[in-house]
């Protein structure tokens, strides 16, 4: 174990999130008259711990060599996002928003894991400092922290695309171009151009600067924290129907973007798992539409809701446009089989990942070829490759780990009084 590489590169990280604090920093300083100096005061002790760890770990840590391997991606990977939100957690204690650190350390774990989950009953009475940074943490973790300092970090060898595929997992993770840094940063440029894209028109809509990051970044890193306690329900239908495509967009393999852009689309709109994508979505939709028809009573806000929440739930983004709570039976269980199936690997959406459940399906129909013809040869083969053995065994692996980890953690709260009486 290379622990050297390992802690030189949490420090890069820790430096990154130093860089990253200077833009609540800003914000915060150009509210300080209605929020006052206490924001500009907590991010700015939080960026110098950042700086000082961060240069200290470089310098202690400094490897011998910079040959790594899995379990270093894996190892790096997993400490760098428990350090940057031990650190990314203080400006909410620090400024007395959210005083518990527990609590502070919960929320900004919710934030860099595009999660969404908060603790905040309020969220409007945050300062617009703490706000930003509290969802820029999401569009930080969207992409990957990690990944960024694969682009932008001046050395990295070769070997860092296992930091590459631990950090962004999926059924196959290859690089985009020979270089692994290359690749990151053909990453970083197209996750950046689409937030802009998406703020810009989000501006047209009506929302004003600071809201439209603040969505922009939500929808990106499809974590869903807003600024207000109804989500995006106040909000017109525009700006609706613009951060729902948007969403959609964002659950998209990367790699199929990368394509479009060297001029090969033919090759983009082969890929099974988009259309799978594209087709367990739409079915979705359809399904929500004819359910709530009734409900809602007129076609349009049907539609408008049907797909923005089965854009936010698929891509586990979170936002809400409608209290779906009270919709039929049947859409809330679609829903909630959107939000364990997840959107396409290579994107900044949660879940088991489309890819999975495409091989999944097809290692089962091959199995029961096996079962009706125990002589045939059968092979798996997903985007037009032959997955091997190994390939497979992943994922049924990650598969089966999913499932057990859910289950544990329905157990452990359901011997919370206050959860089973919600379940009751």
């Amino acid at each position: 174990m290379n622990y050297r590489f390992v802690f030189h590169t949490i420090g890069k990280v820790l430096k990154v999130e130093g860089v990253m604090l200077l833009f609540p920093l800003i914000v915060a300083f150009f509210y300080a008259g209605t929020d006052g100096f206490w924001p500009v005061i907590a991010l700015s002790i939080t960026m110098a711990i950042a700086f000082i760890l961060g240069y200290a770990f470089t310098l202690i840590f400094k490897p011998k060599n910079q040959y790594s391997f899995a379990k270093e991606g894996l190892i790096t990977v997993a400490l760098a996002w428990i350090t940057v939100s031990l650190i990314g957690a203080l400006p909410f204690v620090i400024t007395g928003e959210i005083p518990n650190y527990i609590d502070a350390l919960f929320e900004t774990v919710s934030g860099f894991t595009t999660t969404g989950a908060s603790i905040i009953p309020n969220v409007e009475l945050l300062s617009h400092g703490s706000l930003f940074w509290r969802s820029f943490t999401h569009w930080i973790g969207g992409m990957g922290v990690l990944v960024f300092v694969l682009a932008f970090a001046r050395k990295n060898q070769d070997r860092s695309i296992h930091i590459l595929r631990a950090e962004m997992p999926g059924p196959i993770v290859d690089k985009l171009v020979p270089k692994a840094r290359d690749t990151a940063i053909i990453l970083y440029v197209i996750y950046i151009v689409l937030t802009l894209i998406l703020t810009i028109m989000l501006l047209f809509g009506g929302m004003s600067v600071f809201e439209s990051l603040i969505h922009a970044f939500g929808a990106a890193g499809t974590g869903g924290f807003g600024i207000k306690l109804d989500s995006i329900a106040s909000y017109n239908a525009y700006c609706q129907w613009v951060i729902a495509i948007f969403m959609l967009i964002f659950g998209v393999n990367f790699n199929l973007y990368f394509l479009i852009i060297i001029g090969k689309i033919g090759t983009a709109l082969k890929s099974s798992e988009f259309w799978a994508y594209i087709g367990i979505f739409l079915l979705a939709v359809t399904i929500i539409c004819i359910d709530i028809y009734k409900q809602i009573g007129n076609f349009s806000d049907t539609v408008r809701l049907s797909f923005f929440q089965a854009s936010s739930i698929m891509t586990t983004t979170g936002y809400v446009t409608t209290d779906f709570d009270l919709w039929p039976s049947l859409s809330k269980s679609v829903l909630l089989i959107l939000m364990f199936i997840g959107a396409s690997a290579g994107s900044t959406a949660g879940g088991v990942k489309v890819g999975r459940v495409v091989i999944l399906f097809k290692i089962i129909a091959n199995n029961l070829k096996k079962v009706l013809h125990p002589r045939t040869t059968t092979i798996v083969k997903f985007e037009g490759k032959v997955l091997d053995d190994e390939t497979l065994k992943a994922v049924t692996t990650y598969l089966a780990i999913y499932i057990f980890i859910v289950v544990a953690v329905f157990l452990l709260l359901s011997a919370d009084p206050n959860v089973s009486n919600m379940l009751n």
